[in-house]
């Protein structure tokens, strides 16, 4: 019993003291967030995490100390994936280290509280336990640096190991969590971000895709079938463009379960949006990563991995829509009352080609709704520093990206609630949300109409960026039956309609265009179409394969056929014929992408754009 004794005191307490923590833990992820761990996943993650308790305990001044490192960690793993999967639907990955300040900002109250109290004890843990003086310290450091080393230099070899035995759903990041742990998670995809490489593509595979591209650049042209809707001016005659992103704007009408007491849209939108053909941008994210939308619509490549293209990819000045139409002779302008780094967006819109940002510093916060600039303050705003621009008719590209709507969607006391949800079970957040609709579309309606007294020829293009977040693990889409609360049982429906949201395209005089479903990567080309652009730009390269529209998700490729079925790509064996042509075509398109964003942009200095047949000029719309 006296041998037994150091052994129970050294090891034996402080790793139950362990497995207690990791029960709490999981208990209060299950409670507070809905997030249960599969019976199935939990013994090896929690050996995995006994495995680290061991090796950090080793390292340890004594045990105090090391509890409070393993209850640090121990929360930032358990209920900082749960926070993140309940708001954004997916696990922390391993890029998000890059954006990490921007998530930080991006969370609020509570939430800010929970993330922010999570770094300072992980920080002050480490502190205070980590000694490397003793023989077994040093010993336990060298295993945990093989370990590291081990995953750096085979990182390929240990993602097969670990796919084989806990497996792996790219589309379905939610489900291999639940299946995994959180420990086992965060190995398995560490290796999986060493595995994936950083390498630029070479001239040849970039020389390659951009020839697989060509037919598609040009395919009205080359099959005569050009788009009813045609370019309505000549490409000397510069119209000014206007483009505004609108934060989680989505239209609630279809949460029938929440019975509203009216339509949560301002009846002048209902009635453009339904002019427009009820017209739909398919966007990369689902509730949150705005800085993904914006980039598919402002460089015309789309996202495809589960990262913040602006903080990680977007690296290269780029021939994006505003270095296109700067070049062209426009002035291009952005605004967005945040922060003016957040999502790196400082670094993003000048490699993208803006002459101008405005940020929260250049406002009058006038007329805050919580924490956020109101829409009505800040088109009047943006109005007033572009007029004389529109009074000397200096061509002009107006980029506005609105900030009021974001969680948990404040209103102040000018905005009264004007749309009641009446179900006795509907979420608080849904009615909040349904508000704020109500008043994003009745101001952007008003700045629309004098937008467009000043300048009525002008191109507007207005989309929302993502679906919101409507409370934890999608129950309020669930009771309408919008989307599941599983993403393993969603039909393909379901993937459409959870990257979906309004988007209207005005061509100057001619009043709203009807375009169906279309992935926010082509309205740059749209709007190029509709300017008269004559010759192709690096952006017409991802026009899609005749009939299909292909909207690329991380693991997935969700394809609209033109018989108008929807097929969800998930790379099985019972997928839709059509995903093959779509797949083939996005590998082309992403290695395109990469060159041009963040590789050695082959594709412009060895003059790969495709070039307009000679004698001919296509004036379709090249959606």
């Amino acid at each position: 019993m006296d041998r037994l004794s150091p052994l129970l005191h050294q090891w034996i307490a402080p790793l139950a003291a362990v497995a207690v923590l990791y029960g709490a833990f999981q208990w209060a992820a299950s409670a507070a967030f809905g997030i249960a761990l599969n019976s199935g996943a939990i013994w090896a993650d929690l050996a995995l995490h006994l495995g680290l308790g061991a090796l950090l305990l080793a390292m340890s001044r004594n045990r105090l100390t090391f509890l409070l490192l393993m209850t640090a960690i121990m929360a930032l793993l358990h209920i900082g994936n749960a926070i993140k999967l309940s708001v954004l639907g997916g696990p922390l990955m391993p890029d998000d280290t890059l954006a990490l300040r921007s998530l930080l900002l991006l969370l609020k109250g509570w939430w800010l509280t929970l993330a922010v109290g999570f770094l300072v004890l992980l920080a002050v843990a480490l502190g205070l336990a980590l000694n490397f003086r003793p023989r077994r310290a040093r010993a336990a450091a060298g295993a945990l640096a093989a370990l590291v080393a081990a995953i750096a230099c085979w990182p390929e070899q240990v993602v097969k190991v670990m796919d084989d035995s806990f497996g792996n759903v790219v589309w379905n990041q939610h489900g291999n969590y639940l299946s995994r742990g959180p420990l086992v998670h965060l190995l398995q995809e560490s290796a999986r971000y060493a595995a994936r490489g950083d390498s630029a593509p070479s001239l040849a595979k970039v020389a390659e895709a951009a020839q697989s591209l060509q037919p598609l650049v040009h395919m009205a042209v080359l099959t005569g079938d050009t788009d009813p809707v045609a370019a309505a001016i000549a490409p000397d005659v510069k119209r000014n463009v206007h483009v505004i992103l609108l934060e989680s704007f989505w239209d609630p009408s279809v949460l029938t379960e929440a019975d509203f007491s009216q339509d949560p849209f301002d009846p002048e939108f209902r009635a453009l949006w339904d002019a427009s053909g009820n017209s739909r941008g398919l966007v990369p994210v689902f509730g949150g990563y705005t800085a993904n939308s914006e980039f598919e619509a402002l460089c015309g490549f789309p996202v495809t991995q589960d990262w913040v293209f602006f903080e990680a990819r977007l690296r290269n000045a780029s021939p994006c829509l505003p270095r296109t139409l700067s070049e062209a002779g426009y002035t291009t302008l952005v605004s967005h009352p945040n922060v003016a780094a957040f999502w790196n967006r400082v670094n993003a819109y000048d490699r993208a080609g803006f002459n101008l940002y405005w940020s929260a510093k250049d406002f009058r916060l006038d007329d805050m709704n919580g924490e956020f600039l109101s829409d009505a303050s800040l088109y009047r705003q943006v109005l007033s520093k572009i007029d004389p621009l529109l009074e000397t008719g200096t061509p002009t590209f107006n980029y506005i990206l609105t900030f009021f709507g974001h969680l948990e969607y404040p209103l102040n006391d000018d905005r009264p609630v004007v749309v009641k949800a009446r179900a006795a079970d509907a979420d608080p957040v849904v009615e909040r949300y349904a508000n704020t609709v109500y008043y994003k579309s009745r101001e952007l309606m008003e700045f629309l109409k004098e937008l467009r007294r000043k300048d009525p020829d002008a191109v507007v293009v207005m989309f929302g960026d993502h679906l919101p977040f409507l409370g934890g693990n999608l129950e309020s889409y669930a009771k309408s039956g919008v989307l599941a609360q599983d993403r393993a049982r969603f039909d393909d429906r379901m993937f459409r309609d959870q990257y979906s949201t309004p988007l209207i395209v005005i061509d100057g005089r001619k009043g709203p265009v009807e375009l169906g479903s279309v992935p926010l990567y082509r309205v740059p080309s749209i709007v190029l179409s509709l300017l008269g652009e004559p010759q192709p730009s690096v952006m017409d390269m991802t026009r899609m394969p005749q009939g299909l529209v292909v909207r690329p998700l991380p693991g997935m490729n969700v394809v609209l056929a033109p018989d108008g079925t929807v097929a969800a790509c998930r790379g099985l064996a019972t997928d839709s014929e059509v995903c093959g042509e779509a797949r083939d075509w996005l590998n082309a398109v992403s290695t395109v992408g990469a060159d041009l964003f963040w590789g050695r942009q082959h594709v412009l200095r060895d003059d790969l754009v495709p070039a307009r047949p000679e004698g001919r000029q296509s004036a379709d719309l090249a959606i």
